[in-house]
């Protein structure tokens, strides 16, 4: 494809762009009789079996419990009733147990009934009453017993070890990206950023994170601290000084890395932490999704859990995108709250009016449930809540994995992963060192890196003062079948790609690396062409 057919795409997101691509791989695939691939999108092609077939088995229960309340000929049942039913949910599963799904409801039910002192026909209520969806979510923020589980899920998904003191409270909503629009609307909503503030943000980064700031609701200057591949990904205090300015309101980190895929160590987090000393008013936004595909992974949650507000999605881990099950996580002790005692007269009184409705000390509503409000323009609070079957979902997914001491299942969830990298690192013909940190999850070619390495300098100069960084994934689309996203919609270099090991079968992955392999040595080879059809002196 031309260059002026390229730089028409320049505008577009990674996202938007894999679009078209896609329709060119498609026909290319078609034409050639080759396989198209598309490993542009993060979704992963694994789904976490036993938790939903406890789910489904638990409707059954839960349709039992409605009949045995109200069972009418035309298929009107009633609402489920507590007394007694934790022990006919036991007795249930017992003439089951043979049923896939029984034997996890046997283990992890009265697992949380004893690890959290719950009331047992009050738990097992809230699962067989929420599974039928027959109210709105009470609270509206979480149901009560789903967050203490999820919570202690977190613990071991973002927070890591030393487990944080004090309470997280949480506020369950409709995936990660419900997450991201709900906290900057409401950090704007409470004048916690205003139009024209400054906020800082890890690169390479998720492409909303670069974009919603930019909408003119929002209008917020960014700050870039970039993540360098020749420090494998990492921060010094030097890279972490533009956070000492004060006009610096907030650092927005993807941890690890999307699409670079490598979590912070244990000195880059000193160092944020250093920063924090001399900036203990700085707010930190966490997103933390790949974390659990790390062992051992800490987060900024678990480190600095007063100046951070955390997002996690279930999505990746569990296979359960469609579900949209994410997590917003803030601790009882935080400067967000903080920071709203201490606005101006003025702002405290309109934030007083805007809140008027919930509460009548309007000053008393803390941040995470302003979240909660502004998630429904306030107006709608009382109908706010993630839908109650997702709920439950959530908790079935976190107490199987609170559940798993050998931790099996995240083993095999890092092994597919792993095997796909090698894979692609096979057909690439190149050589990368282990890193302890790297999440498996996405891989990031970077083709200046790589021509520098293998084909020297000229070619790198040449390729990037002859060849428009878009060309590499449409040239993969249009010779190859296959759809990769541009790393500079990330904010990566500009001649680099994503690479997904989630979404496609393990044995087409080497086929990937050939193919990307392919299109540099096209790079190499025009570049030596024009070389070699240049005037003056003879080149080697």
């Amino acid at each position: 494809m031309d260059a002026v057919t390229l730089r028409r795409y320049e505008t577009l997101g990674p996202f938007e762009i894999k679009n078209d691509l896609a329709n060119i791989a498609v026909r290319t695939a078609k034409a050639a009789q080759i396989a198209y691939l598309n490993a542009g999108r993060g979704n992963p092609n694994w789904i976490a079996t036993e938790p939903r077939a406890a789910f489904f088995l638990l409707g059954q229960f839960a349709l039992s419990e409605s009949q045995r309340t109200n069972n009418l000929p035309a298929g009107v049942g009633g609402m489920a009733r507590a007394p007694g039913i934790a022990a006919r949910l036991s007795a249930w599963l017992d003439q089951r147990a043979d049923t896939p799904g029984a034997a996890l409801l046997q283990k992890v039910v009265p697992w949380a009934i004893q690890r959290f002192a719950f009331a047992p026909d009050a738990f097992v209520h809230e699962l067989v009453d929420s599974t039928l969806g027959d109210n709105y979510p009470v609270p509206d923020r979480m149901l009560a017993h789903n967050e203490q589980i999820v919570r202690e899920y977190l613990q071991w998904a973002m927070c890591g070890e030393p487990r944080p003191s004090g309470r997280f409270d949480l506020y369950a909503v409709e995936g990660g990206t419900a997450a991201m629009c709900y906290l900057f609307k409401s950090f704007k909503a409470n004048r916690l950023l205003n139009i024209g503030d400054t906020i800082a943000m890890v690169t390479p980064i998720f492409t909303p994170y670069l974009e919603m700031p930019h909408l003119e609701e929002y209008a917020l200057q960014i700050v870039s601290i970039p993540a360098r591949q020749e420090q494998r990904w990492q921060f010094t205090d030097r890279d972490l000084a533009p956070l000492l300015d004060p006009a610096v309101k907030a650092f927005v980190v993807v941890n690890p890395g999307n699409p670079y895929a490598v979590a912070l160590g244990g000195e880059s987090i000193a160092a944020i932490g250093r920063v924090l000393e001399q900036r203990p008013d700085l707010m930190i936004l966490t997103d933390d999704v790949y974390g659990t595909f790390v062992p051992g992974f800490r987060s900024l949650l678990g480190e600095f859990p007063k100046n951070t507000i955390g997002v996690y999605s279930y999505s990746k881990y569990f296979g359960c995108s469609g579900w949209r099950l994410g997590v917003i996580a803030l601790h009882e002790d935080n400067i967000f709250d903080e920071k709203l005692a201490a606005l101006p007269p003025d702002v405290l009184q309109a934030l007083d009016r805007r809140y008027a409705p919930l509460a009548l000390d309007p000053r008393s509503v803390r941040f995470i449930d302003r979240i909660v409000a502004e998630s429904r323009d306030i107006a709608l609070n009382h109908t706010a809540g993630l839908s109650l079957p997702q709920q439950v979902m959530m908790t079935l997914f976190s107490l199987a994995e609170l559940c798993d001491e050998t931790k099996a299942y995240q083993r095999a969830c890092i092994g597919i992963l792993r095997r796909r990298v090698e894979a692609t690192i096979s057909g690439l013909g190149i050589d990368i060192p282990p890193n302890p940190l790297f999440d498996w999850y996405y891989g990031l070619i970077d083709f200046d890196f790589w021509l520098r390495k293998y084909g020297g300098d000229d070619v790198a100069e040449w390729v990037k003062a002859n060849v428009h960084p878009l060309d590499i994934v449409f040239r993969l689309a249009e010779d190859h079948g296959i759809v990769l996203l541009n790393g500079g919609g990330f904010d990566a270099p500009d001649w680099s790609v994503r690479v997904s090991f989630a979404n496609l079968d393990d044995d087409v992955y080497e086929n990937i690396g050939r193919a990307v392999r392919a299109v540099a040595r096209s790079y190499v080879l025009a570049c030596r062409a024009a070389h070699a059809a240049a005037p003056g002196p003879a080149r080697a």
